[in-house]
């Protein structure tokens, strides 16, 4: 028998409390007063791409590729356990709440009860999106369900099944962008908003939790998820949503990739959602608050992973992933000291570029780049041309996007006069970047690794 069977308790001991389920009416959107919510500078990027169109395929066709203690890591309240895994039970539990007809029932309270008055710990599983009561199997369906359960809880791989986290673990309670966020247990129906949430919730290996996605930047990556996975992801809106059509999904939480996508006239202010019953989460590289970092680092990208895990009841499957990132920053090179870059996001008047405080800051410092915009203190900022031209850069670093592409780019840096004279655009030294890769998140090293091999195919790395 494996290491997490044993027996359990006294049999009155078996009931589990089924969660309160909070009743969400789905409210008007409403008017902010203005400057209550001021836009960051990548959201203002963002807006001067209105209406664009992204790409029908969901999968790319090019992947960019620690153990945080739980004492002093910023606002969390948590204890933690043993993790069995679950995935295995889970299944069946899935298997036993559909009703004869297939539809899928609300509550599997009813076949924890019957797990565990056989010993067996059972663990949370994803909760069905809707439905009704549990129905009573048939005996020969029980028993088979039951034996098939214990056989499952015993032997589950933990390469192939994600963790899951016991009631141990929750609430966790974590200081977001300013505001407390406090879950009860893992989430179960989660709405993501941006490229950067969305793959790393799928990185975590809680893809069965999302329930809609939104504003995503580009392709998903594909070696985060198969292709079915990826196929059957709900797109709520190629922009930011609506409050409403969030709503219309009855998540649990929202996780968004900029404090803007949590707004009166996106998703949602905070404090409203709280009060239908809906947690939410920014990732905290993307707060503007007193809580932003001075600079953005990998490792405070790391801690970050491991919040989020902590956050969604899936802190091994982060722990992992903070380690293979940690071993892969390990191996990016640099190019030689002393070269100089602009990082070009979007702007044709006035570029749009890699401030010294961000994502751009970070990859390009970690590789041995020197930001010629290094010096502004913000993650983006407008740099004007002929700034950029003095400046003269030895590589541009181009930010490649369905609506406003590389080679749209580079078309305008050698049609210019001005610009085609730079010493980057004669020698045709571009770096190119997919516009996911270009906010913090889980394509960071791989944005790293990807440039420096670009620089060696320029003949810039020895």
């Amino acid at each position: 028998m494996g290491p997490h069977c044993h027996a359990g308790g006294a049999l009155g001991d078996h009931l589990l409390a089924d969660h309160d389920r909070v009743v969400r009416a789905h409210v008007h959107r409403g008017r902010g007063a203005e400057g209550d919510e001021e836009q960051s500078d990548a959201d203002q990027e963002h807006a001067q791409a209105t209406h664009r169109s992204l790409p029908t395929s969901t999968v790319a066709t090019r992947v960019a590729p620690g153990n945080v203690a739980d004492s002093g890591h910023r606002g969390s309240h948590i204890r933690r356990g043993t993790r069995p895994r679950g995935g295995s039970v889970c299944r069946i539990l899935d298997a036993w709440s559909l009703g004869r007809h297939g539809r899928v029932h609300r509550s599997r309270t009813g076949a924890k009860d019957l797990l565990r008055r056989l010993a067996v710990d059972v663990l949370p599983c994803p909760r069905p999106p809707s439905g009704g009561s549990v129905p009573r199997p048939r005996s020969g369906l029980l028993a088979l369900l039951l034996t098939s359960a214990l056989l499952a809880g015993c032997s589950s791989d933990p390469a192939t099944d994600p963790v899951a986290a016991t009631d141990d673990d929750f609430p966790v309670t974590v200081s977001n962008c300013g505001v407390d966020v406090t879950v009860a247990s893992p989430p179960q129906r989660i709405v993501t908003i941006k490229s950067t949430t969305t793959e790393l919730v799928l990185a975590l290996g809680l893809g069965d939790r999302l329930v809609g996605t939104a504003f995503l930047d580009g392709p998903i990556r594909e070696d985060l998820a198969d292709a079915e996975t990826v196929a059957g992801l709900e797109r709520i809106s190629d922009e930011a949503p609506s409050q409403e059509a969030v709503l219309e999904r009855e998540p649990d939480l929202v996780f968004a990739g900029w404090e803007s996508n949590l707004a009166a006239d996106t998703a949602g202010e905070r404090d409203t959602l709280a009060k239908l019953g809906v947690a939410s989460y920014v990732a905290p590289s993307a707060c503007q608050s007193a809580e932003a970092p001075e600079q953005m680092t990998y490792d405070l990208l790391f801690d970050d992973f491991t919040e989020a895990g902590r956050l969604l009841g899936a802190s091994e499957a982060a722990e992992d992933l903070v380690e293979r990132q940690r071993a892969a920053l390990e191996e990016v090179g640099r190019v030689p000291r002393g070269t100089t870059a602009v990082w070009w996001s979007s702007g044709v008047d006035t570029p749009f570029v890699g401030g010294g405080t961000g994502a751009p800051q970070m990859v390009m410092e970690r590789v041995g780049l020197t930001n010629v915009a290094g010096d502004v203190d913000k993650t983006w900022t407008s740099l004007g041309w002929e700034a950029i031209v003095d400046a003269d850069p030895d590589v541009i670093v181009l930010v490649d996007a369905a609506w406003n592409t590389a080679a749209q780019k580079i078309e305008d840096l050698e049609s210019n006069p001005a610009t085609a004279a730079m010493t980057a655009v004669r020698e045709k030294r571009y770096l190119t970047i997919p516009f996911p890769a270009a906010e913090a998140g889980i394509r960071s090293v791989g944005a790293a690794a990807d440039l420096v091999a670009q620089a060696g195919d320029l003949g810039l790395v020895e």
